[in-house]
């Protein structure tokens, strides 16, 4: 496998174990960059390390340190970090089996495929990972990753294994700080029942392709615009209605997402057109 690992060691289920490795399922290569330039020279802007007494040092006599109180560290060397060893830096563990559904989404963060190092860890991977997923639950366990140990949970996927990184409890801000403002509100049950029919026309599968990032896009072209040496205006911004009658809104809303049940059950483009048609122009109508 041509990706280099992110991590390597042992997958443990009690007495079981074989060597795995750990690699990222994301990607980050198709992000846009930009690069610091000089405005007059556009030349690219180097940054260089500075002590704010004796001015630039080199990158040689840098160091690591942690600061225990205002302006005052501890030093710390990479050897002595990588004295600091816990049986996690080299075995995952699997410690506890739950539901899914037990963990919250707030917690769940990144995603990485753990896949079996070598052909004599196949066979010890492949019992661990039918296991799994015979008992249909999220494995826990934990490894030293990034100078941290962090909390993995792992389930079946494919041929492999998907290993996520959970949150642990400091990361996540609780959902009172935020939501014991809202006041309690019941609102009209037809309203609701309305909301709910336009989410039932909305409804589909999802499709990951249909998702992309669209302001990444305009980017682009922005660049492509301007490398011709065009000149790029900005489009008027879109005037919003202001809803004065939320019913009315309701209702109108729940005319103009019928697409959304043709792309629900696949219908024929040339069939679906008429019906869309006469709703906008009854909606245009009514407005």
């Amino acid at each position: 496998m041509a990706t280099r690992p992110t991590w390597q060691g042992y997958l443990r289920l009690s007495l079981v174990s074989c060597p795995v490795a750990l690699y990222t399922a994301t990607s980050r290569t198709g992000e846009m960059h930009f690069n610091m330039l000089s405005k007059t020279t556009h030349n690219r802007v180097r940054m260089i390390p500075t002590d704010p007494e004796s001015g630039p040092i080199d990158r040689a006599d840098i160091v690591k340190g942690y600061e225990i109180e205002k302006g005052r560290y501890v030093v710390i060397t990479d050897e002595e970090i990588k004295a600091v060893r816990l049986e996690t830096t080299r075995t995952l563990d699997i410690e506890r089996f739950v539901d899914d559904a037990d963990i919250d989404r707030l917690y769940w963060n990144d995603p990485y495929f753990l896949a079996p190092d070598g052909d004599m860890a196949l066979e010890a991977f492949s019992v661990i990972r039918e296991a799994m997923k015979k008992a249909g639950k999220v494995a826990l366990g934990r490894l030293v990753m990034h100078q941290r140990e962090r909390l993995m949970a792992l389930e079946t996927h494919e041929k492999g294994i998907i290993a996520y990184t959970i949150r642990n409890k400091r990361e996540v801000r609780q959902a009172d700080e935020i939501f014991s403002h809202i006041k309690a509100a019941k609102p009209p049950a037809q309203m609701v029942d309305i909301a709910a029919k336009i989410i039932d026309q909305l409804e589909g599968p999802f499709d990951p392709s249909q998702f992309t990032d669209r302001y990444e896009d305009a980017l682009r072209a922005l660049i492509k615009e301007k490398e011709k040496g065009h000149t790029v205006t900005a489009p008027e911004e879109p005037k919003e209605a202001e809803v004065i009658d939320l019913m009315e809104a309701l209702k109108r809303s729940l005319g103009q997402t019928g697409g959304g049940e043709r792309r629900k059950t696949a219908a024929p483009r040339s069939s679906a057109k008429k019906p869309a048609a006469s709703r906008k122009t009854a909606a245009k109508k009514r407005a």
